[in-house]
């Protein structure tokens, strides 16, 4: 494309963007992927789009920042789109213009190139996997994602950029000794990769957490003891009993592809109601199998003693692990969460900040250690 971008953070990010989409889509040829598929932009439109939703992004429409997200397809890819009778030219002015018509969840502008020009020609609600998704999140703030090839649930996050800042997910993160299911899932490499996977699940429900904004902490727990109550004091303030297992029976369901949009409605709700309790001071507790035990309950220290270092890292490129105690991370949150798993070494931790940012406390029998996987990124 004969553009040429000002945004130097989005030169930098393009080529590394281009090579994750077409192994992307190498992957779901090979997985025999029926469906049409997206094209994998070339590095020349991913700069350009990237350069333009930046400068968007530091624009205001009546007062407000502009939200958008940008799929790059043909309408003939888009499902049943809505197309505008003329092609509309890409410029930050114009997707400021646009943005409060598409600023609401699962709707995107779709961004087509003919001839080294690229243009607006609709809206859609529908994309077929592994078409490329430009999200802004706020002032600075864009996320390149796609959908999970096969798969129901959260984009798969492939690039974040901040300001002058980019941060390119690291996909070999997920071939680490110890690495957890949900992080293995939040690269998009789930082993069953199915829209019904529990591990899925629990990455709607964190980020879910991260939404609501008033922080929180969710312990899964084996379903096959109670040892984790050893790690609560009592008496917990919030138990649930019978365990409420709504979640864990529409996820047993068998599914057809009539009745699945309503499942994944009744899945959506069923997620945020769960993910709702965590906003309560305490922790919620869930065992793995989806069923809720308890919220409100507050985490003790266990015969392990206090837990004196966490390994943290970050599944971007480039990312070094660093070695501290627990309470340098955050507040009493973090800290009893990775006591939480120093004690109960079969259990996870989700923490979500007030301030966004969420972890993922596990323990690492390598490194004989809490491990805390930093996520932010892969969730945005």
């Amino acid at each position: 494309m004969a553009y040429t971008s000002t945004y130097q953070a989005a030169h930098a990010a393009a080529p590394a963007i281009e090579s994750h989409f077409i192994k992307l889509l190498a992957i779901a040829t090979q997985e025999g992927e029926s469906e049409e598929l997206a094209p994998a932009p070339p590095a020349g439109v991913v700069e350009a789009l990237i350069d333009v939703a930046f400068w968007m992004s530091l624009r205001h429409e009546e007062g407000r920042s502009p939200k958008i997200s940008l799929a790059y397809l043909p309408p003939l890819l888009a499902g049943q789109p809505l197309i505008f009778e003329e092609r509309i030219p890409l410029s930050p002015h114009v997707l400021t213009k646009l943005a409060p018509a598409v600023e609401r969840s699962g709707i995107h502008l779709g961004i087509w190139d003919d001839g080294g020009e690229m243009f607006i020609w609709g809206t859609t609600r529908s994309i077929p996997d592994c078409c490329f998704v430009l999200e802004v999140i706020e002032p600075g703030l864009l996320v390149v994602k796609h959908r999970r090839i096969k798969g129901f649930g959260k984009f798969i996050n492939v690039a974040v950029l901040r300001g002058g800042e980019v941060k390119i997910i690291d996909e070999l993160s997920r071939s680490l000794p110890d690495c957890p299911a949900m992080l293995t899932s939040l690269l998009g490499y789930n082993s069953a990769g199915a829209w019904n996977d529990s591990v899925n699940v629990l990455v709607q429900l964190a980020a879910s957490m991260r939404l609501h904004g008033h922080g929180g902490t969710l312990l899964v727990v084996p379903a096959e003891n109670e040892a984790w109550r050893h790690s609560i004091i009592n008496p917990i303030t919030y138990p649930v009993h019978p365990p409420f297992d709504e979640l864990k029976l529409l996820i047993n369901q068998v599914v057809d592809k009539h009745s699945m949009p309503l499942w994944q409605e009744e899945v959506n709700r069923s997620v945020e109601n769960i993910a709702g309790l965590t906003a309560v001071d305490g922790a919620t507790i869930i065992n793995d199998q989806l069923e809720l035990l308890a919220f409100g309950a507050k985490i003790g220290l266990g015969a392990n003693g206090p837990v004196e270092r966490t390994l943290l890292t970050e599944p971007v490129i480039g990312n070094e692990a660093v070695t501290m105690h627990p309470s340098q991370m955050g507040g009493t949150r973090h800290l009893s969460a990775a006591q939480f798993v120093f004690d109960q070494r079969d259990a996870i931790a989700l923490v979500s900040s007030q301030d966004g940012r969420f972890t993922i406390f596990s323990w690492s029998p390598c490194e004989d250690s809490v491990h805390a996987h930093f996520v932010d990124s892969l969730l945005l």
